[in-house]
């Protein structure tokens, strides 16, 4: 098909919705320097949005502000349903995940005469079920829509997180924390596939680490929980404080879980959510189409055999895992205990100040991000500050003042794996099911090693002073870096290979998908 000068062509794709409607939407408008009077709107970078300079300000605190009427109320309007009660359920999941340390240090060690491994045991079990639950579960999404798969797995879990409390044995303990971990299981890949279906480049990035470091607010709420409980619950009704926290925990999270049933919207092709008007799903399919973001498809087993004879998720793993490998944020407070000068209080709201600074840092490499268009260079800032840490905390021999400085500016790096996140997000939005798997394959890869890797370097017997843990960690960190750029490479070959350019978005998509808007184009042949 041949396209002149002075004529704009419209290329339009059909998507069938989950009812059957059949809707047509622009993917890509060529344009030539003659004809650029466009009578619909088009879905356009924040950047070339005709915005005033005191919006154009304004989007550095929060993307909205800097957008025309028409998107922002509509992004507005996801950010209050879906981006809201993500945060919410994963501030729910890592309540519940990590209140077994708080519990350990606040008097379960004493009570269930863990003086051994069972610590450890308590997270590998829990790693378990999980790595059993995250691919399957990712494959059930396919065929069972998220806004139901979801919240059904969140209020199982908080349930078994209350009976954790009624345990009499650690054996009983390590049977509920596997339960756990498989329910939990669909959480954080199915949330994520569903927020990058439904956000722009410049909008994506800080979404997806915000989300994720809700789970430092948990650890902070859970810090702060488990202080007041200890401080005013312990002992009550003859229940030790630590098993109180598990019950409050469960109580905290059903009614949160429940709002997944209305607040999830799946996917802007298949959504039924009631707070989404007819123009609101045509309008979620468009913003979609116009950045290369394919909606979802059936998964056959022929696809997934086919994902897995290709480079992606296998090269997804190394920046998306290899830094987990090395995580030693959760060892802050055993160092804070075997110091005799911090109290219980002390030592469950310490660690809450870092888990400040992830919040800090979650927001501003992100939104960084975002906002330059460039992903991969402030993931090596926010990897920089883990190197830093444990590179001070691997020599060890310094003051206890350094020793907490490296335990604190860690947590500036909590958004590593989510910048990767948006990464992965855009370079594999040409297939959704490619998306959920990689991701959840990942998390499989990271609990797996967590299923036994801290047994081996960071022992409970040796704490707080590891022999070998922090040395690895610089290793591992410095890995992912090395990681992050294979990634980038194979991308880069793929679309040269395939013959794919980058849109105004700058993200690759087919030729025939490019929105392409340049002076200097007498012609365009292009074949369709």
């Amino acid at each position: 098909m041949n396209y002149r000068a002075g004529v704009k062509m419209t290329i339009e794709t059909e998507f069938v919705t989950d009812s059957g409607e059949r809707l047509k939407v622009a993917t890509g408008v060529v344009v030539t320097n003659e004809e650029q009077n466009v009578s619909e709107k088009q879905i356009v970078p924040q950047s070339k949005q005709n915005v005033s300079t005191f919006q154009k300000v304004l989007r550095f605190v929060w993307d909205t502000f800097g957008k025309e009427r028409e998107e922002r109320i509509f992004v507005q309007k996801i950010d209050r349903y879906l981006f809201l009660f993500g945060l919410l359920s994963d501030w729910v999941k890592y309540l519940d995940q990590t209140n077994i340390s708080n519990a350990y240090i606040s008097g379960m060690q004493e009570d269930m005469k863990m003086y051994s491994q069972q610590r450890n045991l308590l997270t590998t079990f829990f790693n378990i079920g999980y790595l059993v639950g995250a691919v399957p579960s990712q494959i059930l999404m396919n065929r069972v829509r998220p806004s139901l798969l979801i919240p059904t797995a969140e209020i199982c879990w908080s349930v078994l997180v209350m009976l954790l409390a009624a345990c009499k044995t650690t054996q009983q303990m390590y049977g509920l924390r596997f339960l756990i971990g498989l329910c939990e299981s669909p959480l954080w890949p199915g949330m994520m596939t569903v927020i990058g279906s439904w956000y722009t480049p410049d909008e994506l990035g800080k979404r997806v680490s915000l989300f994720g470091i809700a789970s430092s607010v948990a650890s902070m709420f859970s810090g702060y929980i488990q202080a007041g409980v200890y401080s005013s619950m312990n002992g009550r009704y003859g229940i030790p404080g630590w098993k109180w926290l598990f019950i409050i925990d469960g109580i905290i999270s059903i009614p949160c879980s429940v709002l997944g049933y209305y607040c999830i919207p799946d996917f802007p092709s298949t959504t039924r959510a009631r707070w989404l008007k007819p123009a609101d799903k045509e309008y979620a399919i468009k913003r979609m189409a116009a950045v290369g973001r394919k909606p979802p498809r059936k998964l056959t087993v022929k696809r997934f055999l086919n994902l897995f004879k290709s480079w992606r998720p296998y090269a997804f793993l190394g920046p998306y895992c290899i830094g987990s490998f090395g995580d030693s944020t959760g060892y802050f407070n055993l160092w804070l205990k075997s110091n005799p000068k911090y109290s219980v209080q002390q030592v469950n709201i310490i660690p809450t100040g870092g888990y400040a600074i992830a919040v800090v840092g979650a927001y501003l490499w992100p939104t960084f991000a975002d906002i330059t268009g460039v992903r991969w260079p402030w993931f090596l800032v926010s990897n920089f500050w883990y190197i830093l840490g444990n590179i001070i905390l691997a020599v060890w021999n310094v003051p206890d003042n350094v020793k907490m400085f490296a335990n604190m500016i860690q947590f500036l790096g909590a958004s590593t794996q989510n910048i990767f996140n948006s990464i992965g997000q855009e370079a594999f939005q040409d297939d959704t099911e490619a998306r959920s798997i990689s991701i959840a394959l990942g998390n499989t890869m990271c609990y797996t090693f967590s299923a036994w890797l801290p047994l081996v370097l960071f022992p409970t017997t040796e704490a707080p002073h590891y022999k070998y843990g922090y040395k690895f960690s610089v290793g591992f960190y410095v890995l992912q870096d090395i990681s992050l750029f294979l990634f980038l490479y194979l991308t880069r070959r793929e679309a040269r290979r395939k013959g794919k350019v980058r849109n105004e978005f700058g993200l690759f998509v087919d030729q025939s998908e490019a929105v392409v808007k340049d002076e200097s184009l007498d012609s365009i042949d292009a074949e369709k």
